[in-house]
């Protein structure tokens, strides 16, 4: 069966388009999209585990988008697939695409969040955020060593990533440097912070950031 999903007008498909070139720069492996009661969920991996020993947190950006022709699926594709599709619709009055026909595995995607009983926990600066992602990726270039191997080079992120935002000390940095790899920070705005379960989540104006710890 041909998966499609429309959107809500050209806007709607350049932004889409813009958040999934920033995935794309953090992960370019996989992107989830699932399509549900008018609602078109687009998630990123920002930090996951990458093998049994990895007791980094679990970091995933979130977008939401009108989706207005009550398309129903979940797939897990490569994000240049839907860069390219976005492409051809951008700028033409009907913004239906028609979802690639190749899937991709990926760990990340057996770790759902939650979609309901969220409750507000607090709340943290944007320019906190802010900050806290660009001292964590200074570190991070100050640690690597040269021709770091791949291993090294998760250990050290992991590290980073997965310390305490002294502000709030309930999220790890990993959240901070995902809302600013995503470009989910703008100017002069309060973070709000809620639980539901082991999942926490950061909503901006801009996007939302689900944490959970191992």
């Amino acid at each position: 069966m041909t998966e499609r999903f429309t959107l809500s007008d050209s806007d709607a498909v350049s932004d889409l388009c813009t958040f999934v070139g920033r995935a794309k720069r953090v992960d370019p492996d996989a992107v989830r999209l699932i399509a549900s009661s008018g609602v078109l969920a687009v998630y990123v991996p920002v930090l996951y585990a990458r093998g049994i020993l990895d007791r980094g947190p679990t970091v995933l950006g979130l977008r939401t988008f009108a989706e207005t022709s009550g398309a129903e699926f979940d797939r897990t594709v490569v994000p240049d697939a839907i860069s390219e599709r976005l492409a051809r619709v951008e700028g033409s009055p009907v913004a239906q695409l028609t979802m690639p026909s190749s899937e991709v595995t990926a760990p990340w995607t057996g770790i759902a969040p939650p979609r309901s009983g969220w409750a507000e926990i607090g709340s943290v600066g944007v320019d906190t955020l802010a900050a806290t992602s660009r001292e964590g990726a200074a570190r991070i270039a100050a640690e690597l060593p040269r021709d770091a191997g791949d291993p090294v080079v998760q250990r050290i992120r992991a590290g980073v990533w997965g310390e305490d935002i002294p502000a709030f000390p309930e999220l790890p940095a990993g959240a901070a440097f995902a809302a600013e790899s995503l470009g989910f920070i703008g100017e002069s705005e309060t973070a709000r912070v809620l639980q539901s379960g082991p999942w926490l989540r950061l909503s901006i104006r801009r996007g939302h950031v689900l944490v959970r710890r191992r």
